[in-house]
């Protein structure tokens, strides 16, 4: 499996998939009207939604009443997929190979995935899969470190040391040109309130990919860290996010 997706995506992913269920939060509905509203998705429509994890925005698109297709190449999201989003189609693959016909699509998605993808291979086999004039969507939940036990609990889990987890600094709209294949990309953002108790919580810090792959010992040393740092809350409180929404069309 590492050889097709990170491999710090493969073993944590692998090892947390229970935890990713639990502990992830949704997404916003604001954020879903707009993709769906954007990217013309409705009754009639063929939806991708790649690297789909154990399915959070996969209901979602479900909810529109188009067909969606979850595209997931870790094979305990797959099952856990399969079993919280029970009669959506489920298939092995990953965003630089997947196992669909040429213009199968009138919509990608992808959800709090895309920073894993090699995004040149991925753009054109995006582009492949989708119709002319389709589109492509891709967000992710974004911590608000402004909140002062946020940001703390991104310093316990040494969180921008991870090379992978400031995706909210990179050039999208750059990555994106630079293939040729899409229009402009746009993008917004948008408040979001996670509600959970202790126990969500440590599933939160559980369902990070490189938290879940540390030893037991490691990980659940981490998990107490960051639940010292809610002693002061009630019985249950809000994790506050950014929600970050980017998409664009392929070129006709």
């Amino acid at each position: 499996m590492s050889g097709r997706i990170h491999e710090t995506a493969a073993a944590g992913f692998s090892a947390g998939s229970g935890a990713y269920a639990r502990g992830r939060p949704s997404y916003p509905q604001d954020a879903v009207d707009l993709i769906v509203a954007e990217l013309g998705i409705d009754a009639g429509s063929v939806v991708v939604d790649l690297a789909a994890g154990t399915g959070k925005f996969t209901a979602l698109l479900v909810q529109t009443g188009a067909r969606v297709v979850a595209v997931e190449p870790v094979p305990e999201m797959r099952e856990t997929l399969a079993r919280t989003v029970p009669g959506v189609e489920v298939r092995d693959g990953t965003a630089e190979h997947m196992p669909l016909d040429d213009a199968f699509a009138h919509a990608v998605t992808a959800a709090q995935a895309f920073h894993w993808f090699k995004p040149d291979a991925a753009l054109a086999e995006i582009a492949r899969v989708l119709e002319p004039g389709g589109g492509l969507a891709f967000l992710w939940n974004r911590r608000d470190e402004s909140v002062a036990w946020v940001g703390e609990m991104s310093d316990v889990l040494q969180w921008h040391e991870f090379g992978h987890s400031d995706y909210d600094r990179i050039d999208w709209p750059a990555v994106v040109a630079r293939s040729g294949l899409f229009t402009e990309l746009h993008q917004r953002s948008f408040g979001y309130e996670h509600e959970l108790d202790r126990a969500g919580l440590a599933d939160r810090v559980r369902s990070i990919s490189y938290v879940a792959a540390m030893d037991e010992a490691q990980r659940e040393e981490k998990v107490e860290q960051v639940l010292r740092l809610v002693d002061d809350k009630p019985e249950r409180f809000p994790l506050p996010y950014n929600t970050l929404v980017f998409w664009c069309s392929k070129r006709s």
